[in-house]
């Protein structure tokens, strides 16, 4: 082969090496390169102080039936050393449903993130229920027994559709008892597609630089 078109290819071959290299690095660090925001994180500490049927939340609406804010300082505190945390079943035979007060907005292809603890009611021999949706794109039904102590939960997932969406738990029961819910996160990660494009342009460089090498 002549000498000239073996460093032909060769060149071809280097160039397309770096690119993917590129590609490769920017699709392995696009998730660290979100730009991530935190739409509510509430652990209900800032509250003001534990009572029964509790309805003056910073951050949340009681929209149906009754919640407790229990924990802290001996006030029905099941769970010490938790804090402030909320009973899903208040004192008035129907379980209640917190909704944030803020509606949030999701637009296609934004990475969202929940994070919660429930645990069981803690007096009652029954297993318990509290329904968990963020509007049309998160639901499930979370059931705990009565001694489960706090326990995490974490739900990820990929936006389709632009929308936007209240976060509600809703308490299942009518027995004055109810799960127990504590330290709740929302966060939503968007790509940022400079930093993508940063890197793209990084590997093109470095296939340019390859090229005037073998030159």
């Amino acid at each position: 082969m002549n000498k000239s078109i073996f460093l032909q290819n060769l060149n071809k071959i280097g160039i397309a090496l770096t690119a993917l290299t590129a590609i490769g690095f920017a699709t392995t660090n696009s998730a660290s390169a979100a730009s991530v925001t935190i739409l509510l994180q509430d652990s209900f500490e800032q509250e003001n102080s534990p009572a029964l049927n509790y309805d003056h939340f910073a951050n949340w609406n009681v929209i149906n039936g009754s919640v407790d804010l229990i924990g802290s300082v001996g006030f029905y505190d099941f769970l010490p050393a938790n804090g402030l945390y909320v009973d899903m079943d208040g004192t008035t035979g129907q379980a209640g449903t917190l909704q944030s007060k803020k509606t949030f907005n999701f637009q296609a292809g934004d990475t969202v993130n929940l994070s919660f603890q429930l645990a069981g009611n803690q007096r009652n021999n029954v297993t318990d229920s509290v329904t968990v949706s963020l509007g049309t794109l998160f639901s499930e039904t979370f059931s705990l027994h009565e001694f489960q102590g706090f326990t995490n939960f974490t739900q990820s997932f990929t936006v389709a559709n632009a929308t936007n969406a209240t976060l509600d738990f809703k308490g299942i029961g009518a027995d004055n008892v109810g799960l127990l819910l504590d330290n709740v996160t929302l966060t939503k990660s968007v790509p940022e597609p400079g930093s993508i494009m940063g890197l793209l342009a990084f590997g093109a460089f470095g296939a340019t630089s390859l090229c005037k090498r073998k030159q």
